[in-house]
């Protein structure tokens, strides 16, 4: 949601003044329904404020995690092609040798 999106602050509701005419709205009636609008209007400023917050400490922690992972990501790497090497060397070796080499 950016600030283009909002047309009205809190303030601007509050300040507003509608002209009367002689078969106009009740103006406190007015008055009382704009008053909600602005408790809400400020709720949902300060919801939209929070997740934004939410959202940026949550997008810090995915980068320190995204980073800690690919720090680890090559040593389990390095583990598993050894483990690949001697598997394949040991098969080799039955191969070539036979079972003469086990007894």
């Amino acid at each position: 949601m950016s600030q283009q999106d909002i047309r009205f602050t809190a303030k601007e509701i509050l300040e507003k003044d509608f002209k009367t005419s002689m078969r106009g709205y009740n103006p406190d009636e007015v008055d009382k329904f704009l008053d909600a609008i602005i408790q809400d209007y400020e709720a949902f400023q300060n919801k939209v404020a929070n997740l934004e917050r939410e959202n940026e400490q949550l997008k810090r922690e995915m980068k320190k995690l995204s980073e800690r992972s690919q720090r680890q990501t090559p040593t389990q790497t390095v583990g598993s092609t050894n483990y690949d090497i001697l598997q394949r060397l040991s098969n080799l070796e039955k191969k070539v040798f036979g079972s003469k080499l086990y007894e």
